[in-house]
Formats: structure tokens, C-alpha cells, sequence
């Protein structure tokens, strides 16, 4: 994440929750004609005050648009500002005011870069339990207006690493952050703590446990793809970082790997944290990062990486095929009008 010099003003934090914008208007009595499934990905919003302000008119366009869900991949403000309740709390706010189901995996910079003096000096893994509590009330079961149920981790503790299912795409969202999985060193240390560290690995643990089901329930149930979403760019193009700069994401590169070969359907992975819009094969035979990581294989494994940030013009809209010659996922960029 490239946080934002700029704070949050106190008023506009106070105003975000009664600013929301009343639900779109009952739909036409007429029947709708035919459409394929699409569903909206979002992250890394709303960054700063301004985007603050216009997120329930965001959130709004994003209902006209009637997408079977909305997953958000994570970054409810940006790198610079206090990790406040209030905060937080009026984020999930106007969650509630979309009118589909909402899956939201929860980035970085709403817990583990909360040490940071301008955060406000938090304790993360505090933070942690306050992000759990404000947006997975209800383990199993999406935010939204209209919830759906959802297959989550509850019994180990991580009710955000979710699986479901569309028109024969498993899907999954999993608790994977940037700041190296969230174990670069907190305000006051020269490296991680134990207590940081022990941490990692069981949320890593659940997450890779969440990535293995959907293949396996793909495979069961024939289904012709599998999509995953997290918040960390494992891939960003932007930087050239060292082993040590991502090695807490390894385990799940090599999942990724292994479990997309042994798949015979098509597999997607979609992040935020890079704040650029991007779409690649990053795994496939040749890629740097192969070589960077360490791991075993290669994979066609197609990644998508969403705008976010001061790039946050748009939010992306995802059809899902029905045809056999045309590709499971397609997506386009749907600029915001307001």
C-alpha cells in the first residue's frame, strides 16, 4: 500500500454515516429481460476525505447497477489516517446500505499498519478483533441489504475467510493484507513479534485451508472456474521487491500453483493494495516472480488487480459466461458518475 499524506478530518469521519443516500427506488413491475450474472469488485476506497464523502453515492451507482454481490478486497482508508471506532463503524455503515450481498476481506490498513504514530498509535491485533466484530457480526452470513449465506472459518476463528458460489464458479475471499502479510515490523521493534508472527501463520493456515476447499469443491461439483480474492498485491508490477519483502505470501503462491494445475477449469485471482489497475498471468512459465519466490511449477492462472487509491474512478464489473467458447470471467472498468 502507498499511503496518502492527508488526515481525515474529524467532522468528515462523524458525517460519513448520516450522509448515506437512501436505497434505490422498487424495481419496474415489467419483467427484466435475460441477463448473464455479473457481480462488482471494489478496493483500496474510500482513500481521504473527498472519496469519504462521494462512497454512499459510490456505493449507490453500484445498486442501479443490480450485481448478483459486490466483493470489496480490502482497504477502508488509506495508509495515513487514525484507525478510529468511529471510523471503522461508518464504513460499515454504508455497507449496509448496498442493496446486494457484500463479501468484504479486510486489507492492511484498517489493522496492522494501525501502529503507525499517524494511525493513532493502535494496537493491531486490537484492531483486529474490532474489524472482526464490526463486519462479521454474523459468521456464515454477508453484509448487504440482502444477505446470502456463506461458507466461513468460523471454528478456527477467521469468519472472514468465506467461500461460495455463482453459476458454477467457487469463489473465495481470504484474509491475505500487504506489509508482507502484515509482518513487517510495527512502530518501536526492528522485527516482527511473536506474538505478530504466531498470529500470521494461523491466519495463513485458515486462508490456505479456505483456497484448498474451493478447488476441491470446484472439482467436485465440475464447476468451470475458480475465482479467489485478497487484499495483498503478491505480484505488484510497480516495485521490485526482495524475497524478504513478500516471503509470508510463498505458502499461498505455491497453493496456487499446484492446486490451478491440478484443476481443470479456468482460475482468477483478484487483489487490490497497488492501487493500479492491472491484469496478468503472473505465475506462468518465465515470471519473475517464479524465480523470486522460490516455488515449484508455473501456472496460467490470470490475476486482476482493481484501481484503488487516487486511481479510484471506477468500479469493476464482472460477467460471468455462459457459452463454452468464451472465457468463464470477462470484465470492464464502469467509471463512477458522481
Amino acid at each position: 500500500m502507498k499511503p496518502f499524506a492527508y488526515a481525515v478530518l474529524p467532522a468528515t469521519v462523524v458525517a460519513l454515516a448520516a450522509a448515506l443516500v437512501a436505497p434505490m427506488g422498487a424495481a419496474s413491475a415489467d419483467p427484466a429481460p435475460a441477463k448473464k450474472d455479473h457481480f462488482a469488485v471494489i478496493g483500496d476506497v474510500p482513500y481521504g476525505p473527498a472519496q469519504i464523502d462521494r462512497f454512499p453515492a459510490w456505493m449507490q451507482e453500484i445498486n442501479a447497477a443490480d450485481p448478483e454481490f459486490t466483493v470489496h478486497v480490502g482497504d477502508i482508508k488509506n495508509g495515513s489516517t487514525a484507525c478510529t471506532d468511529a471510523y471503522i463503524t461508518g464504513i460499515r455503515a454504508v455497507f449496509d446500505t448496498i442493496s446486494n450481498p457484500l463479501i468484504f476481506t479486510p486489507g492492511d490498513n484498517e489493522w496492522t499498519d494501525c501502529h503507525r504514530p499517524n494511525n493513532g498509535g493502535y494496537d493491531p491485533l486490537e484492531r483486529l478483533d474490532f474489524v472482526r466484530d464490526t463486519f462479521y457480526p454474523t459468521p456464515g452470513q454477508t453484509l448487504g441489504e440482502k444477505t446470502r449465506k456463506v461458507s466461513a472459518d468460523t471454528a478456527a476463528g477467521y469468519p472472514e475467510n468465506v467461500q461460495w458460489r455463482e453459476d458454477r464458479v467457487s469463489m473465495a475471499a481470504v484474509h491475505v493484507v500487504g506489509s508482507n502479510d502484515g509482518t513487517l515490523p510495527w512502530t518501536g521493534a526492528t522485527s516482527a513479534t511473536p506474538e505478530q508472527l504466531a498470529e500470521q501463520s494461523a491466519r495463513m493456515d485458515s486462508a490456505l485451508s479456505t483456497v484448498r476447499a474451493a478447488f476441491a469443491d470446484a472439482s467436485r461439483r465440475q464447476d468451470r472456474a475458480v475465482a479467489i480474492f485478497l487484499q495483498a498485491d503478491m505480484f505488484d508490477p510497480t516495485w521490485s521487491p526482495t524475497y524478504a519483502d513478500v516471503s509470508a505470501f510463498k505458502p499461498l503462491v505455491q497453493l496456487l500453483i499446484d492446486e490451478s494445475n491440478a484443476y481443470d477449469g479456468e482460475t482468477y485471482l483478484f487483489n487490490g493494495d497497488s492501487h493500479v489497475y492491472n491484469e496478468d498471468q503472473p505465475l506462468a512459465a518465465g515470471s519473475k516472480w517464479l524465480s523470486l519466490y522460490g516455488v515449484d511449477g508455473s501456472s496460467a492462472l490470470q490475476r486482476v488487480t482493481v484501481d484503488g487509491s487516487g486511481n479510484n474512478t471506477n468500479w469493476l464489473d464482472v460477467t460471468v459466461g455462459r457459452d463454452m467458447d468464451e472465457p468463464v470471467l470477462t470484465w470492464r472498468k464502469v467509471p463512477y458518475v458522481n
